[in-house]
């Protein structure tokens, strides 16, 4: 079995679609069209910052990635942040995860950026193994706090 990693094409928005509802529902999000179209609008966008990837196993997309470029100014440079990673449940522990990470990660390099940063829940366990091995884990919280 091998996973092709490509960038998102307009043909995609079915099946990516299908991901990104499934990335949705895993956190419990209240299902919206709205976000799906929107977010779908950035990602067919060239003057938008979000960038996004498939994964695909025997040519069917599994698995979706989207990123986008963040300044650090505490270090003078430009990084990789990933926002969302999702993984039909069909193709968990076959490598998907850790070739959409590896994909960013090259790109990283060939850009000359600092790194590939990303957060993800507490609870989500089954994705932290899998960080564990092959990021480091930072000492920082995360907030969020409302517009007023």
């Amino acid at each position: 079995m091998t996973v092709d990693i490509r960038p998102v094409a307009t043909t995609d928005r079915e099946a990516w679609a299908a991901l990104f509802r499934g990335y949705r529902d895993f956190y419990a999000l209240t299902p919206d069209e709205a976000v799906v179209d929107t977010v779908w609008g950035w990602l067919t966008d060239d003057a938008h910052e979000l960038q996004g990837l498939v994964a695909e196993i025997d040519g069917a997309p599994v698995a979706i990635a989207h990123w986008r470029l963040f300044a650090r100014p505490s270090r003078g440079g430009t990084a990789i942040f990933l926002d969302d990673l999702f993984t039909t449940p069909s193709a968990r522990g076959e490598g998907v995860g850790r070739a959409l990470i590896a994909s960013l990660q090259s790109l990283a390099a060939a850009e000359g950026l600092l790194e590939v940063r990303w957060i993800t829940s507490e609870t989500n366990v089954d994705a932290q193994r899998l960080y564990d091995r092959v990021a480091d884990r930072l000492p920082f919280l995360t907030y969020s706090a409302p517009p007023r």
